[in-house]
């Protein structure tokens, strides 16, 4: 027996798709498997790992946790979503500045989570970035580079200047040895 089909039409990066899919897939299968948009990322498809967030409406979610058949008349945005034409968003122009993705994988679910949060809060501090990134797990990296470029990124949106602090490219200084 066939799984039942549902057929909706989905806003996605600000486009309505009409889509059809099995009833009991997640948002997460309809985003990669039928519309194509490989940003998001299969993770551990339990919500613990954070790699697929995306927004709804604004808000961070884990798309392996929401099926596909409930989000009809929803906004959905995923990392495609937060380039505009040729220009990249904010947060994706410092984290490549600063190069904080080393592998990649978790960067897309990252960069939603912190979207999310800056579209609430511009000027987070470090505590709202690290608690608004709690959910999203990053095997490569030590974090720290993550939290800067979402600082970067922050302030970026801000209108602010930024660049990336020369010890976060290139390392802390050696130390002068003392003369003897």
């Amino acid at each position: 027996m066939e799984p039942e089909t549902a057929v909706r039409t989905l806003t996605v990066n600000g486009e309505a798709r009409t889509v059809a899919f099995p009833v009991h897939h997640t948002l997460l299968e309809v985003l990669r498997e039928e519309l194509g948009l490989t940003g998001t990322k299969h993770g551990c498809e339990l919500g613990e790992c954070g790699t697929c967030t995306v927004l709804m409406d604004g808000r961070a979610v884990l798309s392996c946790l929401v099926l596909a058949a409930e989000v009809e008349g929803r906004e959905i945005r995923t990392v495609e979503g937060l380039q505009r034409g040729n220009e990249l968003h904010p947060l994706q122009r410092s984290f490549a500045d600063l190069g904080a993705a080393q592998c990649g994988y978790c960067t897309p679910g990252i960069l939603m989570a912190a979207s999310a949060l800056l579209a609430a809060n511009p000027s987070p501090t470090r505590a709202e970035v690290r608690a608004a990134l709690a959910g999203n797990l990053c095997r490569c990296t030590g974090y720290q580079k993550i939290l800067e470029a979402v600082e970067g990124g922050a302030a970026l949106a801000r209108g602010e200047d930024w660049q990336p602090a020369p010890e976060s490219l290139h390392g802390s200084p050696l130390p002068v040895p003392e003369e003897r």
